[in-house]
């Protein structure tokens, strides 16, 4: 059985949740391969909600193993409120493993991304605060702290007191900040070692096994390809691969296990924090899509900016993760418009380019160019079958597929975990 990658094909936000669900029951594994609680997932089953953060939403499906990667940043403190938060409504979380690699994020951390964004200013990136950037550098310049590093003291200390060399010089010299005590942040993360240490796993063997015995393990990204350090809006991005080669790095599988890339588009396209986004609106339409949409972050409950659907960058992820199926999600929201415009290109300066510009100044300054189609009205959250939905529904989502690079095997109707429309096995 396969490996599959399920990544957001925007900026984020876009629903991976509802993927995850619609396979449900053929999973045996759902792992979370980058980024930490800088990002969320929105899960409704029935009339319950639940708002998932650092853990991956396969820990919702009864059966399925969920699995915190080596390529997640892990605050442990949240990691433990969201499990007690969901062991309160009565969900079982007693299969998660988390890889002993996964880097921690710490209180220096946190600290530093905050006054490190008010610095910035104006030039700030509009990250959540939540120290996920701060870690990964430290990962990147090999002062990190790892979750094997709780079981050794010894070590744990010197790496945190070597850290702080550096960093307590930035805070107090640079940003007027007070110094940050060495024996605090160890007795902390120290606090949290014997609840941690059952779930510690070396998670890429455990992987590897599961494959080799047939089970289907699904890989779950964080954020979404626009906001993937290499590929995505640079600066305006997150500091992990979100995109579907991440999943081999984040979890320590070979990249050719990997058989099926299931991309996660919005009927529209949202954004939260700064950067470019040509499709962006600033009228009632946009607040249209926001009100209807419910779309405020997960994690932050930031308003997102939303804007028409971004066929270019449907495209361009589709080619970057090599996706073999989206999921179009929230078509409902669109309900009720009498027309809907879809971004088929952008113009730079009487320069028409049917493909996202190489040039981030170019992409800053395009101007999409809109083909627009005929809306609906018809309630079409009971649709459950491609011929349910009304014709105009239908002919939208054939425009959006032949323009976005693969096929669209599902398209999400309503919030609810089945209020969805299957066209085609995910899985095959």
């Amino acid at each position: 059985m396969p490996a599959i990658v399920i990544i957001g094909a925007q900026w984020g936000d876009e629903g991976k949740g509802k993927a995850t669900d619609l396979l449900g029951s053929r999973i045996d594994y759902v792992v979370k391969f980058n980024g930490g609680n800088n990002a969320g997932h929105t899960v409704v089953i029935g009339n319950q909600k639940y708002a998932l953060h650092l853990l991956p939403s396969g820990i919702l499906t009864e059966g399925v193993t969920p699995v915190i990667g080596n390529g997640v940043v892990i605050d442990i403190e949240v990691l433990f409120d969201e499990l007690d938060a969901l062991i309160a409504r009565g969900v079982d979380v007693s299969k998660l493993k988390v890889s002993a690699n996964a880097h921690l994020i710490t209180h220096y951390h946190r600290t530093l991304d905050k006054v490190t964004e008010r610095f910035l200013g104006s030039r700030s990136i509009g990250t959540t605060g939540r120290g996920i950037g701060p870690a990964y550098a430290d990962k990147i310049n090999r002062v990190g702290l790892r979750v094997q590093d709780l079981f050794d003291e010894n070590i744990l200390r010197q790496k945190v007191e070597a850290a702080l060399d550096q960093k307590n010089h930035l805070l107090v010299k640079i940003y007027n900040r007070r110094a940050i005590s060495a024996d605090e942040v160890v007795e902390t993360l120290l606090s949290y070692a014997e609840r941690l240490r059952p779930m510690v796993a070396d998670t890429a063997l455990e992987l590897h096994t599961a494959l080799e015995e047939g089970k289907t393990v699904l890989f779950e990204a964080g954020q979404a390809t626009m906001l993937d350090v290499d590929h995505g809006t640079y600066p305006f991005v997150t500091s992990s691969s979100s995109t579907a080669g991440g999943a081999a790095t984040g979890s320590g599988i070979g990249p050719g296990r990997i058989a099926r890339v299931i991309g996660i588009v919005k009927a529209y396209t949202t954004r939260v924090g700064a950067g470019p986004f040509p499709t962006e609106l600033f009228d009632a339409s946009g607040e249209f899509l926001r009100a209807n949409g419910f779309e405020f972050g997960t994690t932050t409950g930031r308003p997102r900016r939303c804007g028409w659907y971004d066929a270019p960058i449907a495209r361009y992820s589709a080619r970057i993760n090599g996706v073999t199926d989206f999921v179009l999600t929230k078509l409902d929201v669109l309900t009720g418009l009498e027309t809907i415009p879809v971004c088929v290109a952008y113009d730079v300066d009487g320069v028409r380019f049917d493909e996202m510009p190489v040039s981030q100044s170019d992409f800053h300054h395009a101007v999409p160019i809109y083909e627009e189609f005929p809306g609906w009205t018809e309630d079409i959250t009971g649709a459950r079958t491609f011929d349910d939905l009304p014709k105009n529904a239908q002919d939208y989502i054939l425009a959006v597929e032949k323009m976005s690079g693969a096929r669209i095997s599902a398209i999400g109707v309503g919030p609810g975990r089945d209020e969805i429309v299957e066209r085609h096995d995910l899985l095959s």
